[in-house]
C-alpha cells in the first residue's frame, strides 16, 4: 500500500514536528511525517541515560510558536523535553499524518516525486521530502581492540540498559564530552564508583541552574508577553557569544578566564588541574556546562585516567597510559556519527547519485537546505546547521519558513538548485570558517569531516546572519522550470 502525500517528513523530533506546524501555519495539510521510533522526541527519545538535560535555557529550547511556561528550570531535563515534544505533536493535531515505528529504508526520485519506502508495509509517495533526521541520531562507536570481549554490560550513552543495576558497581566511562559530563556525576550520586578514560580534557564554564517556582510558572502562564520577553533575552545573550565561540580574541580570553576559575575554584589538586585543562583554543570544540563535573572527578568515588581506553582484554581496560583497570560495565560516551549522515545512503536523487555519494567529501548545500540533483528535496539539521553558541532550534525553525517559502514560490513546478548556486554557497562557508578555532584551533572535533577538513556542521556566523540570508533568497537559487512538452507544441516550438 503507498501513501500519496505532498510532503512526506523523515524524522518527528524538534526538526520535523518544526516542519509540520510551519506546513500547517502555510494552510498546507497534505503532509506524513515518518519516524522509526515508537513516540516523536529524536535524540529526547533515545537518550535516557542518569543526568541527561540541555545545555541550552529551557524557554530558547522550543519553538517560538509552541511556548512552553511549565518548565522546571533554566536547563530542561530530557524527559521534560521529550514530553515538550509530544506536546507539540499533539497540538498539531498530526493524527493520521503521523506514521510511527515506520523507519526510512530508501527514498528515490522516480522523476516526478520522491517514493519513499518503509519497513512497515505502507509506503509513502510524494512530490517533496524533507529529511529531519537530526544530527545525533547514530551512535559513534570507537575502534577499541579486544571491545567485545568485555565481560560485562556494554552500551553506548544513548542506548542506555535500565536493567543494569548502578549502585555498588564500578562502572568506566569513555569519553569526557556533553553526555559524559552529565553522565558521571548522575552515577556518582547513585552510589556508583566510576573510572573515566579521557582523551581531550573540555572547557567548562559554569553551568548556573536555577529551578522555576510554582510562581514563577504561574507567572509565565499568565503574561505571555513576559514569556516572550525573556525568550529574547536568552536568544540575545546566545548571540553575544558567538564572539567567544569564534575566535574574538578579547572574548576568548575573557571565556577562557571564566573557565579556568571555576576549575581552579572546583578542582584542589594541581595534577588534576592540569590534566583537566585543554590545550586547544576557546571554542575548538563545544563549550561545555557543569557546576557538578569537576566535584564529581575530583572526589574519591571516580578515578581519573587522562589518556583514552586503548584496548580491552575480557574484564580489564587498559589506558594508553598503559594503566590497567578492572569495571563491571562500559559506558561509551563517544559521541554520534554527525558528519556523515546515515540516511545520505539511503537517498537517491534524479541522476542515480546517493546523498552520501554526494557528499563524499563532505557535506555541501545552499542555505544548508537544499543539495543539487536532488530536485524537491529539503534537509533540516544538515550541512552547516548546527550552532556552538546559541540554540540549535532557532536554525530549524528559519529552515522550515525557508521551505514553505519555496513550496508557496514553486506552486505544483520542481525545484531544482542550480549547482552554481551550491558551490558559490559552499565556498562562502569555507572562506568564513578558514580563520577560525573550529579549524585552526588546536583540536579535532565533529564540527569537521574528516575527509575533507572541511567545516560541515556548524553555521560559522550568528542566527541573526542565517536568517539574514534566508530572508535575501528570491528563487533565483533555483533552476528554470523546463517547459512541458504539449505546451512547447502549441506555441509551434520545436
Amino acid at each position: 500500500m503507498t501513501r500519496e502525500v505532498d510532503v512526506a517528513i523523515v524524522g518527528a523530533g524538534f526538526g520535523g514536528l518544526a516542519m509540520a506546524s510551519a506546513l500547517r501555519r502555510a494552510g498546507r495539510e497534505s503532509f506524513a511525517v515518518l519516524d522509526r521510533g515508537s513516540s516523536v522526541g529524536g535524540t529526547w527519545r533515545d537518550n535516557t541515560y542518569p543526568g541527561v538535560a540541555c545545555d541550552v535555557p529551557s524557554h530558547l529550547y522550543g519553538l517560538a510558536n509552541h511556548p512552553w511556561p511549565d518548565w522546571s528550570g533554566l536547563f530542561a531535563r530530557g524527559e521534560e523535553i521529550h514530553r515538550y515534544l509530544q506536546h507539540i505533536a499533539e497540538a498539531e493535531q498530526l493524527g493520521e499524518r503521523l506514521l510511527l515505528d515506520t523507519p526510512l529504508q530508501s527514498a528515490a526520485w522516480d522523476g516526478e516525486r520522491w517514493l519513499v519506502e518503509t519497513g512497515r508495509g505502507e509506503d509513502v509517495r510524494a512530490r517533496r521530502l524533507v529529511l529531519a533526521c537530526g544530527r545525533l541520531t547514530e551512535p559513534s562507536i570507537p575502534d577499541i581492540p579486544g571491545l567485545e570481549t568485555f565481560e560485562g554490560p556494554l552500551f553506548h550513552s544513548a542506548r542506555w540498559d535500565h536493567t543494569a543495576p548502578l549502585a555498588g558497581r564500578r562502572i568506566a566511562v569513555v569519553g569526557t564530552g556533553a553526555s559524559a559530563v552529565q553522565l558521571v556525576p548522575a552515577l556518582v550520586a547513585q552510589g556508583a564508583e566510576v573510572v573515566l578514560f579521557q582523551r581531550t580534557p573540555a572547557w567548562i564554564v559554569p553551568r548556573g541552574d536555577v529551578d522555576y517556582t510554582a510562581a514563577d510558572r504561574r507567572r509565565f502562564a499568565q503574561h505571555p508577553d513576559e514569556l516572550a520577553r525573556l525568550r529574547d533575552e536568552l536568544y540575545r545573550e546566545g548571540e553575544e557569544r558567538f564572539a567567544s565561540r569564534s575566535g574574538d580574541e578579547d572574548a576568548a580570553r575573557a571565556a577562557r578566564t571564566v573557565a579556568l576559575a571555576h576549575l581552579e575554584a572546583q578542582v584542589a589538586d594541581p595534577a588534576l588541574r592540569r590534566a583537566l585543562t585543554p590545550d586547544y583554543a576557546f571554542g575548538c570544540k563545544r563549550v561545555l556546562l557543569s557546576d557538578e563535573f569537576y566535584p564529581a572527578v575530583a572526589s574519591d568515588a571516580v578515578a581519573f585516567e587522562a589518556t583514552a581506553l586503548a584496548r580491552v582484554d575480557g574484564g580489564e581496560l587498559v589506558a594508553a597510559s598503559g594503566a590497567r583497570y578492572r569495571a563491571d560495565m562500559l559506558v561509551l560516551a563517544t559521541g554520534f556519527a554527525a558528519s556523515e549522515q546515515p540516511y545520505a545512503e539511503l537517498v537517491t536523487g534524479e541522476q542515480g547519485e546517493t546523498l552520501a555519494e554526494h557528499w563524499s567529501e563532505g557535506m555541501t548545500s545552499y542555505a544548508s537546505t537544499v543539495v543539487a540533483g536532488f530536485p524537491n528535496l529539503f534537509v533540516l539539521n544538515g550541512p552547516n546547521a548546527s550552532l556552538g553558541h546559541n540554540s540549535s532550534l532557532l536554525m530549524l525553525e528559519a529552515q522550515a519558513e525557508y521551505v514553505a517559502h519555496c513550496l508557496d514560490r514553486a506552486g505544483d513546478g520542481v525545484l531544482r538548485l542550480r549547482p552554481d548556486a551550491e558551490s558559490a554557497y559552499t565556498a562562502r562557508i569555507d572562506a568564513a570558517a578558514a580563520s577560525r578555532p573550529w579549524l585552526t584551533g588546536g583540536c579535532d572535533n565533529w564540527y569537521v569531516d574528516a575527509r575533507s577538513g572541511r567545516l560541515t556542521l556548524l553555521w560559522p556566523d550568528t542566527v541573526d546572519a542565517f536568517r539574514a540570508m534566508l530572508g535575501s533568497t528570491d528563487g533565483s537559487e533555483f533552476l528554470p522550470a523546463p517547459l512541458h512538452r504539449d505546451a512547447s507544441r502549441a506555441r509551434g516550438e520545436s
